[in-house]
């Protein structure tokens, strides 16, 4: 896994606020497309440095550990202040620069209304820097890039998903990379906060299990796009309706 330097176009690039946030709303969808042979990557956009528990160093050893699970070619960081983001120039350039280096076809994004007000500012954030990245005369000395796609994971929203994906078969290794973060999810103390370990499978399992049978499937994720959907074969359309 790459984390530096130069490296080759990304197919997905995840955005996230705290390391942790991708392995719960849309890891299995990573995993999938690293398996269908697209590159994929993850930036986090702080060390989850005003978590209850852990530290920044921890859950940034946490991160890369988790990143082998998911199968990413690239992992990073831009270390933002945590629970303080804010939708400022600066962290829109900072965050363009880098989807300029990363040039991913496809940027996942969280919900845009969320109960922390740090998930739905790396939303704003995340949208904003994609479409500045696109600017020729943003910076002259780097080629300009947009994401052809943005999609937004909605698994922590009530709201009606655009499309779920199937990730029966990668929710085992989904599960696998989130308690990698032993800080956080390691050593429960069984309260709703600070769940054990057989509690979060249960926890996880049953909102999975909920979008899976939206499809008919055992596992699912749910995103969310505004654009509308284009089919050209609707013979082909799956989920049967009966």
């Amino acid at each position: 896994m790459v984390t530096m330097t130069d490296i080759p176009p990304l197919d997905v690039l995840a955005i996230a606020a705290h390391p942790d946030d991708v392995e719960q709303t849309c890891g299995g969808t990573l995993i999938k497309m690293a398996e269908l042979g697209y590159r994929t990557g993850v930036l986090d956009l702080t060390a989850g440095e005003m978590g209850t528990r852990g530290s920044p160093e921890v859950r940034l050893q946490e991160a890369e550990a988790a990143a082998r699970h998911l199968l990413l070619a690239f992992r990073g960081n831009l270390r933002f202040p945590d629970a303080r983001l804010e939708n400022v120039l600066a962290a829109r350039m900072s965050l363009a620069a880098e989807i300029r280096r990363l040039r991913p076809r496809v940027t996942i994004l969280p919900y845009w209304e969320a109960r922390h007000p740090d998930h739905y500012r790396a939303g704003e954030i995340g949208y904003e820097a994609c479409f500045l990245a696109g600017l020729k005369k943003l910076d002259e000395s780097t080629e300009p890039h947009r994401p052809f796609k943005v999609v937004y994971s909605s698994l922590y929203a009530n709201v009606t998903p655009s499309f779920v994906v199937d990730i029966s078969a990668q929710f085992e290794r989904r599960m696998a990379a989130l308690l990698s973060y032993e800080s956080q999810f390691g050593g429960g103390d069984g309260s709703d906060l600070f769940p054990g370990e057989p509690e979060i499978r249960v926890r996880l399992g049953s909102i999975a299990r909920f979008y899976g049978n939206l499809i008919g499937v055992r596992y699912g994720e749910p995103f969310v796009v505004k654009e509308t959907m284009r089919v050209d074969d609707i013979v082909g359309l799956g989920v049967r309706s009966f």
